[in-house]
């Protein structure tokens, strides 16, 4: 499964607790990776620079679903089941 045109929900729905480019503390939940493109596509794609939680998350049926929507609340309970307590 490639990504879907637009998307972007596995750069905004997860939390990222490494560096990233632009955004030297990471990112909350929820907030859009500054890394993101007009496109919802990631700039850091293929790059060394891209977090590796990041180049772990791959589509597929389950997480991304039939839309944005089905991806950013799928992710939304991963984050929730792997906050520590």
């Amino acid at each position: 499964m490639e990504c879907r045109p637009g998307c972007g929900a596995c750069c905004t729905a997860p939390s990222i607790t490494t560096p990233i480019p632009g955004m030297p503390g990471g990112k909350p939940a929820g907030v859009r990776c500054v890394q993101l493109d007009e496109h919802e596509r990631c700039r850091l794609f293929g790059r060394p620079g891209r977090p590796a939680v990041c180049a772990s998350l791959m589509p597929a049926p389950d997480m991304c679903g039939d839309g944005r929507e089905h991806a950013m609340r799928w992710l939304g309970r991963l984050e929730d089941l792997t906050r520590p307590a």
